[in-house]
């Protein structure tokens, strides 16, 4: 079933009644994580199991059981998905559920509740090091598919953990850096994503370790109970982020956060029973904290009981065949001057050129690590499954030693891009967030060199977020974006790269010409500004070209989108509907995305913004009607003197195309109708 608000409500008097009968110790145990200092923050035997906390077996009160994410469940030997920016890349919710279901069924198969997989920071700048537990750089995109997470995963009972709540985009100073916003800037584009996934029924929310406006958000009583819990009316818990996501017992508990994890630090019985004797917080809050913590574990647990989650669920061939079915809908051709896809019988001896051809590249190596029972390399693919296919591997370093190898190489298939140790979380020496965004140097001339030999040379570039290609683009004939793409991403790229799967996944970011393009920090900074126009929002706001917008990816067939009009306004929404035709002789797909522009608005707005999408999967030859909804309250801005937002009366125009630019060839104008007095 879902696991709804609604439905968690239902239990308030049972969860009042279970804590009137709780001692304070009882109270104060729920209210922290169970492990010690020994469970290490990432990597390693981070998570191999699920941290514990809580729970009064005395009353009937379950633990929570705490298994990390978000490119599966952290626990056990699972199925290792695409990360999260890859399935970004789907622009398909409805796909990102299914990955919702199934990891919801390994953590309960694993003994696990919880989830806290569900990431919805925007990055502000696309070097951010976890951007790759993202979807994307937009909003609207990441709400949408956050939403579908969360909806999936408690479909399985499993407690859907939204994070890191909020302005968490960088990694190497993440502990101390304290971020300020504007409250546009704060409501539209930061904690937009957050509401979203709130209404459509999260249950938990981890705080961040940084600061805003001063405060640590594991004692923000602006963030937690002024936002979260009031004007959201969130019914759920707070938990802290590990270890350092605490900063002290009375501001934390005061503000909000109702379980230090992933062990008690600032939670301990001593500590919490001094603060109240000194007043500086209250029983009630004590109370408040245990009945938010009981009903939601009493509403999951009865939901699911009489379930069956068997071990033999994990890494099960569904899932496996699920992970790899998302690999391919998720990479990404942003380049084909007709080279892909390749031909056995013409392309059959190949140069496979780059270390990451041979590297089990899933993503970071933090707290997001899966430990998956295998993980398929490109060439482990192209040798298990294309035996007809003849490749000499060459490593990144001896690409000049083999240059006669690549130049007589029917096709040259060349992996570059980042790995753990460039980007993800910041942990000693690894990790963390990228100053340059483009590949490293000696992979540029290791393009550069195999473009000059080989006019058949195709680039698999792999990262977590927006990498250049400005520099070498136009030194190659193909160019695929294949992010970090799971156990079966190898098994997905050399069926796309000879033509056994029509790729049709589509940019999660703007891919821009300079670094300079996007917003500036310092990523080691005490102090930083997010502003409010990052992306593709602030390259058309600036004017500034890009290599490739956002939204954009080819195929392997040929689309059209026809009969594009206005099929319904009212008060509260505008419904257009476009024909998606495949034009082609192959089955492929299509991603018609809306966006709007605002006319005579009374404050700044984005050229254009994206407010929906569908993916349509389309047979050769076949059309299909899509419907794309643009809602008023999604239009509105937020006003930070009548501290609400503002639905303007003001007309606007509608874009529908392949991609944003695409869609700004054409405007359709609409404007809501007159809303009745209330």
């Amino acid at each position: 079933m879902e696991n709804t608000k609604e439905y968690r409500l239902s239990f308030t008097e049972k969860a009042k009644e279970i804590v009137s009968r709780m001692t304070l110790a009882e109270k104060i145990e729920l209210m922290a994580g169970d492990e010690t200092p020994r469970s290490s923050m990432g990597g390693g035997d981070y998570n191999v199991r699920p941290y514990t906390a809580g729970g009064c077996a005395r009353l009937g009160v379950p633990q929570m059981k705490f298994c990390d994410g978000p490119r599966g469940c952290v626990s056990g030997r699972a199925t290792c998905f695409p990360v999260t920016m890859a399935r970004g890349a789907t622009f398909d919710p409805e796909l990102e559920e299914r990955v919702g279901r199934a990891i919801g069924k390994e953590i309960r198969a694993v003994g696990g509740n919880f989830y806290g997989g569900v990431c919805l920071n925007v990055p502000y700048n696309p070097g951010a090091g976890r951007s790759q537990e993202v979807y994307g750089e937009d909003p609207h995109h990441i709400a949408k598919m956050g939403c579908a997470l969360v909806r999936g995963v408690q479909r399985e009972n499993v407690i859907a953990c939204i994070k890191h709540f909020a302005f968490n985009s960088m990694e190497n100073a993440r502990f101390y850096v304290n971020v300020t916003a504007d409250k546009r800037a704060e409501r539209e584009i930061f904690l937009y994503q957050f509401r979203k996934c709130v209404e459509a029924g999260a249950a938990a929310v981890m705080s961040a370790y940084n600061r805003y406006q001063g405060h640590f958000c594991g004692s923000s009583r602006y963030l937690l109970r002024d936002v979260l819990k009031g004007e959201w009316d969130f019914d759920g818990f707070v938990i802290s982020d590990f270890f350092f996501g605490t900063h002290s017992t009375a501001k934390c508990i005061d503000a909000g956060l109702d379980i230090e994890m992933h062990m008690r630090k600032y939670y301990q019985p001593a500590l919490i029973r001094a603060a109240l004797r000194r007043g500086l917080i209250t029983e009630a809050q004590i109370d408040e904290a245990a009945l938010r913590i009981v009903r939601t574990l009493l509403a999951f647990d009865a939901a699911g009981d009489g379930d069956e989650y068997d071990e033999a669920l994990i890494a099960c061939d569904a899932h496996v065949a699920l992970a790899r079915e998302v690999a391919e809908k998720s990479v990404t051709l942003i380049k084909n001057d007709g080279l892909l896809p390749l031909d056995v019988k013409t392309h059959r001896r190949i140069a496979l050129v780059g270390d990451l051809c041979d590297t089990e590249n899933i993503g970071d190596h933090g707290s997001s690590m899966v430990r998956p029972p295998y993980v398929v390399t490109l060439r482990q693919a192209i040798e298990r499954n294309y035996p007809e296919v003849k490749f000499d591997y060459i490593p990144t370093k001896k690409a000049k030693l083999f240059a006669s190898v690549i130049k007589n190489a029917d096709a040259v298939i060349l992996m570059c891009g980042c790995a753990h140790g460039d980007e993800g979380e910041y942990i000693f020496t690894i990790g963390g967030d990228r100053k340059d965004l483009g590949v490293h140097k000696e992979e540029a001339e290791m393009i550069r060199l195999a473009g000059s030999l080989n006019p058949n040379t195709a680039v698999i570039v792999t990262g977590g977020n927006m990498i250049r290609v400005h520099e070498w683009q136009d030194d190659v004939a193909a160019i695929l974006m294949a992010y970090y793409p799971g156990m079966e991403g190898g098994s997905a790229l050399a069926d796309i790269l000879y033509g056994k799967v029509n790729p049709g996944g589509k940019l999660p970011f703007v891919i821009g010409q300079r670094d300079a393009d996007f917003p500036q920090l310092n990523w080691h900074a005490p102090h930083a500004r997010y502003g409010y126009y990052h992306g593709y929002r602030k390259l058309d706001k600036e004017g500034v070209a890009c290599d490739y917008p956002f939204g954009f990816g080819l195929s392997y067939t040929r689309t059209a989108l026809t009969d594009v009009r206005l099929e319904s306004c009212d008060a509260e929404k505008a419904v257009f509907a476009v024909t998606v035709t495949n034009l082609g002789a192959r089955d492929g797909s299509e991603t018609p995305q809306l966006y709007v522009g605002f006319r005579g608005s009374a404050v700044d707005r984005p050229v254009r913004m994206l407010v929906d999408f569908r993916r349509v999967y389309l047979a050769a030859g076949e059309s299909k009607t899509v419907r794309l909804t643009a809602r008023r309250d999604d239009l509105a801005y937020y006003d930070a003197q009548k501290a609400c937002f503002v639905r303007e009366d003001i007309d606007f125009d509608a874009y529908i195309g392949t991609d944003e630019r695409a869609a700004a060839q054409t405007a359709i104008p609409f404007r809501f109708a007159p809303e009745r007095a209330k």
